[in-house]
Parts: structure tokens; C-alpha cells; sequence
């Protein structure tokens, strides 16, 4: 019930009083209490006035389910939210709850991790406090050869969802890594359970650094945060987590309806910081370089490697500027 007076609360212009609470969620008044007092030990800024109710006044950065249903308007992403303070990593947990027959559009959200990894199984610093750790549970009807386009649809949802919350330019380098200034501030893993000719379950799991103020000296000249981004700026990290799957729910409509990214092409390449930019392509065989000209409808970067169109489908592609290639 939390979450639903948070939800009214929010909602009100002014104070509501208990006795509509009482009304609306049919409890009673001391229910109503209990729920309040909790709220504000969890962090709420709620003010109690005698003969005209509750009026929240302030949220500060809160991380919980009852947080996250409270602000939830997407259509179908979050139906059902698990929430854990700390677990191993969102995608292991979204895996195991997809072979116990959780649902698609399953949301699992952690406020920090302790096995979480990046592509090529890079460890990936989750600690509490400070960032997105979540992972979303798709069950889509689509063919096995199209399901890697989604990370591309993820990333333009996270970059979306950033510009949205907190203003600054956050743009993508190919294929799914979200850069601000040169740096990276989110990544993302997407991994699928699939047969022969049947998807079972795709997982796309999204780590955003949000309130980190320094990173390990392996990475600091690469990695950034939202917070170091915006001058110190502190921001709403269930805020941002409904702004993401707002926007992904857009694209991911309009992915499903092809299968692949014709109808987002030109937003996609709207946002690629490697658009017309030197780019250096480690070929395992032969790396070479050229100059970045965007994606196909399946999502390969497009590279003019002196007047040669080459298409690049997988592997590590530097970006002259970014992560230090100069």
C-alpha cells in the first residue's frame, strides 16, 4: 500500500486528507498512519497538518520497489518489479526468475552488486549508493538472428533517459556503450536463452553511473559518472529508470514491428558520437581504420575505409577522442 500513497500523494496539489486515503485504498485510518510513518523512515519528506492531511515535500534519492511502482507510467515494463538491496548481478537474477516462468517486461532493479560484468565478462564496479543496476525480461516472438539489434535499441532508451533527467548530452558509442565528454557512463550486457528457431528469453541488463565521485585508477581516465558530469548535480535514480523504460518501450514498438532498425536508423545515428569520426576497427585478422558513416537496418556500423564501404557486425571499435584514441 506504500506505493499507492506515495502514487496519491504525488498526484495531489495540495494536502489529501486521511480519510480519503482511508476511501480510496478502502484501510483503515491507522493503516493509513502506519504506512505514513514507514514512508518517513524510509527517507520521505511528509508533512502531517491537523483537519488537512499529508502533503509530501520532499524525495530524496530512494531505491526501493514501493519507490519505483510509485512513479511507474510505462505500459508494460514493470508489471512486476523485484527489487533487491544487493545481489549477485540483475542479469543472473533475471536468468534464474525467466526459467521460473517470470513474465515479459519483468523489471529486477538492485541498489548494488557483487558479481556484476560487463561484455567479454569485464567486472563491472557495483557499488550501493551510487549507480543503475537493472535488468529487463523480454520473452519477445521475434527470430534468434535478430535479437542483438536490441542493445542498440537499449542504448539509444538509456542515452534518451539521461538527456531527459539530467540535461547533459549523452551520446552512443557503437554499438551500446552511452558516453558524456569523451568518457563512458553506462554499459550494457544483453544475453539470450534460445534454441535452434525459438527465442526462450532475452535479458538486456543496463549499469548507469549516477552519484560516483571517483573511479579505480585502471579506468578513471575512461569512466565518468552523472554526478562528475554535471558539476556535482545529484540526481533521482528511480527517476531515471522510468525515464529509460519509458523511451525504451517507443523504440522497442517500433523495432518489433521489423525486426531490425530501418525506423531507427536516423535516430540512432542522431546520437553516435562515432558518426563521421575516425575510428580505429581491431580486426582480429587485420585492424585498420576509416571513417564512421552510421548503421544498417541490422545495426553494423557503417565504416569508409579509404572510399571502401566495409560493415562492421561485431568486435571492439575505437573512436578517435574516446577512451583516449587520438
Amino acid at each position: 500500500m506504500k506505493a499507492e500513497i506515495l502514487t496519491a500523494l504525488r498526484e495531489a496539489e495540495g494536502y489529501v486528507s486521511g480519510q480519503q486515503l482511508c476511501q480510496r485504498f478502502g484501510v483503515s485510518r491507522t493503516a493509513v498512519w502506519k504506512a505514513i510513518n514507514q514512508l518517513k523512515k524510509e527517507g520521505y519528506a511528509i508533512e502531517a497538518v491537523q483537519n488537512r492531511g499529508y502533503r509530501i515535500t520532499d524525495t530524496p534519492d530512494i531505491l526501493s520497489e514501493d519507490e519505483l511502482r510509485s512513479i511507474r507510467r510505462t505500459a508494460w515494463v514493470g508489471e512486476k518489479i523485484y527489487y533487491y538491496e544487493a545481489t549477485d548481478s540483475t542479469n543472473i537474477r533475471a536468468n534464474r526468475l525467466a526459467e521460473e516462468g517470470a513474465p515479459h517486461g519483468t523489471l529486477v532493479v538492485a541498489d548494488a552488486q557483487d558479481a556484476g560484468r560487463g561484455r567479454r565478462g569485464r567486472g563491472w564496479d557495483s557499488s550501493s549508493g551510487t549507480s543503475v543496476y537493472m535488468t529487463l525480461l523480454l520473452k519477445p516472438d521475434i527470430d534468434a538472428a535478430n535479437a542483438s539489434m536490441l542493445t542498440l535499441v537499449a542504448a539509444m532508451a538509456v542515452a534518451e533517459g539521461i538527456r531527459r533527467v539530467s540535461g547533459l548530452n549523452a551520446q552512443i558509442k557503437w554499438p551500446n556503450d552511452i558516453v558524456i565528454n569523451g568518457k563512458k557512463v553506462c554499459g550494457i550486457l544483453t544475453e539470450m536463452s534460445a534454441q535452434m528457431d525459438y527465442v526462450n528469453h532475452i535479458v538486456i541488463g543496463i549499469g548507469i553511473n549516477v552519484h560516483n565521485e571517483s573511479f579505480p585508477e585502471d579506468i578513471a581516465r575512461t569512466a565518468t559518472s552523472l554526478l562528475m558530469e554535471s558539476g556535482g548535480e545529484h540526481f533521482h535514480r528511480a527517476q531515471l529508470i522510468e525515464a529509460v523504460w519509458e523511451a525504451f518501450e517507443g523504440y522497442y514498438e517500433r523495432y518489433l514491428a521489423t525486426q531490425d532498425l530501418r525506423d531507427l536508423r536516423n535516430a540512432y545515428d542522431a546520437g553516435l558520437v562515432n558518426l563521421g569520426e575516425r575510428v580505429r576497427v581491431l580486426d582480429p585478422k587485420e585492424p585498420y581504420e576509416g571513417v564512421a558513416q552510421g548503421i544498417t537496418d541490422r545495426g553494423e556500423l557503417i565504416v569508409d575505409k579509404d572510399g571502401t564501404r566495409t560493415l562492421v557486425s561485431s568486435g571492439e571499435v575505437s573512436v578517435r577522442g574516446i577512451y583516449g584514441y587520438v
